[in-house]
């Protein structure tokens, strides 16, 4: 009889809740195989969803319920972190990436990454960014044309896109002929080219943040967290074109 108890003790046992991941629009495809991963180890597969850093903050300075939060840029998280909604001592920097202009596949332009000529090329039409008032990769973007010398001449001409893969979307269309992604968007992408790569020097160091959410109680999130930072959740990240953080 005890046996039987004990089978069923166990037979009760809850099974593990997949962890809901808030993920920057640009992680897509490597977030994606780096859930396939974990799942196939045999844990629930997360429950990601893509969108806007400035959107997915939001979602939890709301309340939402959620377990880990990957942001595209640091101020997005501090955001967080200054109104202690990240479970302390869980931030770490996950992966880095590069910015690039990209056009339509099948042109070919060389764009001057400076001054007047960069202005003169990216100013004559539409260039398509993810909102470079909110967004991680728009903000990068005008930083760095901020300091090549072109916003002033560009700004008039920016199509803003709620965020960077809508922005990649525009380009893809043939809605915009030049448009400022990460490398790892153009490299997702069978329709654009990459037509010049920002200085890393042009803009602050690009860092994908992660962090646990405070109210998060669900263990599968925390250990989610620390397989994403893992020399094998780096190297799924690798694959689809993404660095190691450089120093800040």
């Amino acid at each position: 009889m005890l046996a039987g108890v004990a089978a069923l003790a166990v037979g009760a046992a809850p099974a593990p809740t997949a962890p809901v991941v808030l993920a920057a629009a640009s992680l897509q495809e490597s977030m994606t195989a780096a859930a396939d991963a974990w799942a196939r180890a045999g844990h629930p597969r997360p429950v990601i969803s893509f969108a806007a850093s400035s959107t997915l903050a939001r979602q939890v300075e709301a309340g939402a319920p959620a377990d880990l939060f990957v942001s595209a840029d640091e101020e997005w998280m501090d955001v967080l972190a200054a109104k202690k909604l990240l479970a302390p001592g869980t931030r770490a920097d996950l992966v880095g990436n590069r910015l690039v202009v990209v056009e339509a596949a099948g042109r070919h332009s060389r764009i001057p990454l400076g001054g007047a000529a960069l202005a003169r090329v990216l100013g004559g039409a539409a260039l398509a960014m993810a909102d470079p008032d909110s967004v991680p990769a728009g903000k990068y973007g005008k930083a760095a044309l901020q300091k090549l010398g072109a916003w002033n001449v560009v700004a008039s001409r920016v199509v803003r896109a709620e965020n960077v893969r809508a922005a990649l979307a525009l380009i893809e269309r043939g809605a915009a002929p030049f448009g400022i992604v990460y490398l790892t968007d153009a490299k997702a992408s069978t329709k654009v080219r990459v037509a010049g790569i920002f200085p890393a020097t042009s803009h602050p160091p690009i860092v994908y943040p992660i962090a646990r959410i405070a109210v998060s109680t669900n263990p599968q999130g925390e250990g989610f967290r620390r397989f994403l930072l893992s020399a094998t959740g780096r190297a799924v990240f690798a694959r689809y074109g993404f660095s190691t953080p450089r120093s800040r």
